[in-house]
């Protein structure tokens, strides 16, 4: 049944390594239902936070990755036809509101402004989301909360939230974190061993100072794990590193050489 909302729930404890005060002032956000906007880089870890926050709050998590195509009716639901005529079906939003789940609208920023207005009513103390099509009005669940993330970086005028959307909301800030405790995540994911995991942030933090002078954006914290995992498979590092962290980055040859040259100094 689309009701049931069971399968949203996070059975195991996700890792997260907290890096500042983040855990305990979303605990006490979400005490209030103070709505919440994730602000960082794409890869610093907004999606695998909101997860563990779901899982320690014991609430199911359902998560909607936006982008330009979406309309209102993805996300608050719509008549379906079957063989029974037509049936009404409830869209994520709809879902998470009815039965107190945490809504994450992941890179909400790459929604239409049309589409994202749909989450006011649900932002302030009505807490309520209208179904036009359906003629009801939803109360949101006591135990409902809506997040939205988006990366600062990629702002423009054309892709901005509205101030009218921003100020419903609070804000955490996320960075990637310090090279010691990034270190520390690469191994725990991927089970390099922690001299190998250095390197690899060493060669990150050589990327990211590049950001603004040739690069729009820096190596990710998923980006290292993911050649972490390549590194720990038997791949040999140079090999890992040009594929998960120098090709996905650049097609600019100059940047390509000297990433490549940062990625032969640590290997």
């Amino acid at each position: 049944m689309q009701d049931d909302i069971r399968d949203y729930r996070i059975p195991e404890e996700p890792y997260y390594r907290a890096v500042g005060e983040e855990v305990e002032l979303y605990e006490a956000a979400y005490a209030v239902r103070m709505p919440m906007m994730l602000k960082g880089p794409t890869g610093c870890g907004k999606t695998r936070f909101v997860e563990y926050m779901a899982w320690k709050l014991d609430r199911p998590l359902i998560t909607v990755a936006c982008n330009e195509d979406m309309t209102a009716s993805d996300l608050v639901g719509r008549y379906l036809l079957d063989a029974d005529g037509t049936r009404w079906q409830d869209g994520p939003l709809t879902l998470a509101a009815r039965h107190g789940a945490i809504c994450y609208l992941d890179e909400v920023v790459e929604a239409r402004q049309d589409t994202v207005v749909v989450i006011h009513p649900l932002t302030d103390n009505r807490r309520v989301l209208p179904l036009e099509k359906k003629g009801e009005l939803v109360k949101a669940h006591a135990d409902f909360q809506l997040v939205i993330s988006y990366n600062p970086g990629y702002q423009s005028l054309m892709k901005d939230l509205k101030q009218s959307t921003k100020q419903r909301f609070g804000a955490l800030d996320f960075g990637y974190p310090e090279a010691e405790v990034e270190r520390e995540i690469v191994t725990h994911e991927t089970g390099v061993d922690g001299d190998t995991a250095g390197k690899l942030v060493s060669v990150a933090e050589r990327a990211r100072n590049l950001k603004g002078h040739g690069l729009d954006e820096g190596i990710s914290t998923r980006m290292l794990v993911h050649a972490g995992s390549l590194i720990q498979r038997g791949v040999p590092p140079l090999a890992a590193c040009r594929m998960a962290l120098v090709r996905p980055l650049t097609d600019d040859p100059d940047m390509r050489d000297a990433l490549d040259a940062a990625v032969t100094t640590f290997f």
